[in-house]
């Protein structure tokens, strides 16, 4: 999503970014030039550009508003995540390991009016201009990361179900935990509007939501199918999950049987309160309008769906909340 929630950007399998309007679902525009699955993508606070990373080995800025090619950063293996701080004078990338070359997170700065500004196209090759760059060599590879507030540390998930803080300004390891089972990869990790905490998802069938500062374990949201993604609703106490059997063993199964569904937790009580229906192949990935309006989820079936949170929504409360506000 936009910072706005008017426009949903979304990647796939098919080499080209979308962007979409998300009260009515219609397509605004792609941006064409990657020639490899894309993984990931992130929007910079003003919706000005967009960051894009695949299996091409680069990551690429665009400029949104006419899918103009700004800038393109080269790598020896595939890109696993983007990410702007909460400013956009950042952007972290996360590498695979793969081909004799190890995980690292790399970060650039980025000048706004500068590339806005430029011809475009300029190509960046591997270790050019990076302000910061951590190699893992002694944890297990790094599949998802972030900004935590302030751009104070930087916060990665790994392959094995640990988290690690690292300073963002020197690239030091400060903590590392293990919120989730061992052995168990986490596959994403969505932080709150302020980024004082944030929520991972895992393979254990666990999403746990984390504070920035001291990685420790606030709450946790028990599910009965391998997670791929989580995220916080922002203006209620909600979290919503998505999963889903893997992707190889559904022939074998129905879409109930499969788990296709999008689960919303109480973020407080740690209870499940509903879940939404609709796709029939496991969830990739779950965002949530960063104004709290409505949710958008993508599956392996090759859909994005759109759903508009209604007025009972938003109604709903526990016992005890009403009783709070009496």
């Amino acid at each position: 999503f936009s910072k706005e929630g008017d426009l949903i950007f979304s990647v796939s399998k098919d080499h080209t970014p979308c962007v979409w309007y998300s009260h009515n679902g219609e397509r605004l525009g792609t941006y064409k030039g990657h020639n490899g699955a894309l993984w990931t993508l992130d929007t910079n606070p003003t919706t000005s550009l967009l960051a894009t990373g695949g299996a091409d080995n680069t990551i690429r800025l665009w400029e949104v508003r006419t899918g103009r090619l700004l800038k393109t950063y080269e790598f020896g293996t595939a890109i696993k995540r983007v990410e702007f701080n909460e400013n956009g004078d950042l952007l972290l990338g996360v590498t695979e390991k793969r081909a004799g070359q190890l995980s690292t997170v790399v970060v650039y700065e980025i000048d706004e009016r500068e590339l806005l500004d430029s011809e475009g196209g300029a190509v960046v090759e591997q270790g050019d201009q990076q302000v910061l760059r951590i190699v893992c060599d002694e944890l297990p590879k790094i599949t998802v990361a972030g900004f935590s507030y302030l751009s104070r540390f930087i916060i990665s998930g790994h392959e094995d179900g640990s988290v690690s803080q690292w300073d963002a300004k020197s690239g030091e390891l400060l903590n590392n935990t293990f919120p989730h089972d061992d052995g168990m990869a986490i596959t994403d990790l969505q932080f709150s509007a302020d980024r004082t905490y944030f929520i991972t998802a895992s393979k254990d069938k666990t999403a746990k939501l984390i504070t920035s500062k001291d990685l420790e374990v606030l709450k946790t949201y028990v599910a009965d199918t391998p997670l791929n993604s989580a995220a916080i609703v922002p203006g209620k106490e909600y979290v919503v999950l998505g999963g889903g059997q893997a992707a190889m063993d559904v022939t074998t199964t129905s879409a109930r049987q499969g788990k296709f569904e999008a689960r919303f937790y109480h973020k407080i009580f740690e209870e499940e309160i509903g879940r939404v229906r609709g796709h029939f192949g496991p969830l990739n990935y779950v965002a949530v309008d960063p104004l709290g309006r409505s949710y958008a989820s993508g599956g392996e079936d090759g859909y994005v769906r759109v759903h508009h949170f209604d007025q009972a929504f938003f109604d709903f409360k526990y016992e005890v909340e009403r009783e709070a506000n009496l």
